[in-house]
């Protein structure tokens, strides 16, 4: 059933949303792991996501932000680090895309000599 909130009691009722935090707070505890907030869980999701590459208007759509000015003021730190990466891979291409080039001079050159010698080759031959 969908009702457009967050969580529900069984029947789709509106949940106190601070039950669901203490029964989270007792389940951490329980589990041995360290201390955490629920709402750490959602921005965990957003970091995970913009990092992984996803476009912000989507990540701010699952967020239910209004507006992506919202995403990205909150996760600005995160859209850096994406942003570094980003240019760090493209940097990466510079050099592949300059040896490539370089290759591909070189066997023009090559074929540029060879077509020349042949030229010479057949100048040099005597007519019939």
């Amino acid at each position: 059933m969908e009702t457009g909130l967050v969580f529900t009691q069984e029947d789709g009722s509106w949940l106190h949303p601070g039950k669901v935090t203490d029964l989270f707070e007792r389940l951490v505890a329980a589990s041995g792991l360290p201390p955490i907030r629920l709402h750490d869980l959602r921005n965990g999701t957003a970091t995970l996501m913009l990092a992984a590459g996803s476009d912000v208007k989507i990540t701010s759509g699952a967020l239910g932000h209004s507006d992506t000015r919202i995403t990205r003021d909150i996760y600005q730190s995160v859209l850096r680090h994406v942003g570094k990466n980003a240019a760090e891979a493209t940097a990466k291409l510079v050099p592949l895309r300059q040896k490539a080039e370089e290759e591909d001079a070189r066997k023009a050159e090559k074929a540029r000599k060879k077509a020349k010698r042949a030229k010479k080759a057949g100048e040099k031959k005597p007519k019939n």
